[in-house]
């Protein structure tokens, strides 16, 4: 269950990396005017996520189940954070044609879709995961 949960970890932080470096390089962060995503919000996700990470591959090497809940305990804001990003993209990936205005779409609306959903549905395993593997299944 922990190796489990660590490549689901690895795997969601992938997909990760892959929105966080195009929502730069589309300007998310030169343009805040264009996205709804606040740098906080992207920046502050990416660093508990891997705070918790790095808590869980410690938590691996030198065991104990007070590590496994304190990493479990950092992916509820970092779940919550993943949601208010997935609820501030979907409408804008709804209306994804070019604005009327002119302006260019927002950053985050070149994220490509199957790494949005495969990002959600394998942090959810993710959590799950982490939660069984510290409340002692599969030891």
């Amino acid at each position: 269950m922990d190796i489990a949960a660590l490549i689901a970890w690895v795997v969601t932080a992938v997909g990760g990396f892959v929105m966080l470096g195009t929502w730069i390089a589309k300007g998310g962060t030169r343009d805040p005017g264009r996205t709804r995503f606040a740098p906080g919000l992207i920046f502050g996700h990416f660093a508990i996520a891997a705070a918790g990470l790095v808590l869980w591959i410690i938590y691996l090497v030198v065991g104990g189940a007070t590590l496994a809940w304190i990493a479990f305990v950092l992916l509820v804001p970092v779940a919550l954070l993943g949601f208010t990003m997935f609820a501030r993209w979907v409408p804008g990936y709804r209306a994804r044609t070019a604005p009327a205005s002119g302006k260019e779409v927002a950053p985050e609306q070149h994220f490509p879709v199957v790494v949005v959903a495969g990002h959600g549905l394998v942090a959810v395993a993710t959590v799950v995961l982490v939660l069984l593997a510290a409340l002692g299944a599969g030891s």
